[in-house]
């Protein structure tokens, strides 16, 4: 358990306490959404990257060269 640093800026006056429960279930609920939005994105990212290896694909059983390819895809 990490510990809470609160500090008074008008009085200069320095707490440090035990976090809450609270606060706990709170820093684990951020931190399990932090996974939840990368492993989205990473999922998106290789969506992505897979249609793009498709269409090039597609265009090269075409009969496009790589040059053909690579100046559409550029």
């Amino acid at each position: 358990m990490a510990d809470v640093i609160e500090v008074n800026c008008t009085t200069n006056e320095v707490t440090i306490r035990p976090q809450t429960a609270e606060e706990i279930a709170a820093a684990e609920a951020a931190a399990a959404q932090a996974a939840a939005d990368k492993a989205a994105a990473d999922a998106a990212e290789k969506a992505k990257a897979d249609a793009k290896a498709a269409a090039i694909a597609k265009l090269t059983a075409l009969g496009l060269t790589a040059d053909e390819v690579a100046a559409l895809t550029a």
